[in-house]
């Protein structure tokens, strides 16, 4: 197995994604080791994934989407306590036709730590499939009382 440089990394496209083995293991392999607990699982491995790639700011959050092979990542919508985004893109589409119960918790849960590590406040994600558009709605709420120590 050889390890890929960070400049061939950010080389890649859609086009040379794997997203065979991909789907493979994000919509096969981990929804039969994790069992029913799959998505919380998946959540707090996308928050603790996020820890170990803290970024500052919501356009590295964007942008860190399309490097990771997730998808577009959008906002959408911005308020006081709350943050709208849409996930969408070619391999969320594929997803979506190809596994109708795929999970996109790792990426919820990533988001949720990512806004709560900007904000300095606890802070939640939720998600809803839209597979007739062929997108996650994806809805980040905070409270600014619930401050981390």
């Amino acid at each position: 197995m050889t390890n890929l440089s960070i400049q061939q990394e950010e080389t890649l496209d859609e086009q040379h994604f794997p997203y065979f083995g991909y789907s493979l293991i994000r919509d096969v392999l981990l929804p039969d080791l994790l069992g029913n607990e799959s998505h919380q699982i998946l959540y707090w491995s996308g928050k603790a994934l996020a820890r170990k790639y803290p970024l500052p700011q919501q356009e590295d959050l964007l942008s860190f989407f399309l490097k990771a092979g997730w998808g577009i990542l959008t906002v959408t919508e911005e308020k006081r306590r709350e943050l709208e985004l849409v996930l969408s893109g070619d391999v969320v589409e594929k997803r979506l036709k190809d596994a109708p119960n795929a999970s996109f918790h790792l990426e919820a849960g990533f988001i949720a730590e990512q806004i709560q590590l900007q904000k300095n406040c606890i802070a939640e994600s939720y998600l809803e499939l839209k597979g007739k558009q062929n997108k996650v709605l994806i809805t980040v709420k905070w409270d600014k009382k619930d401050i981390i120590e």
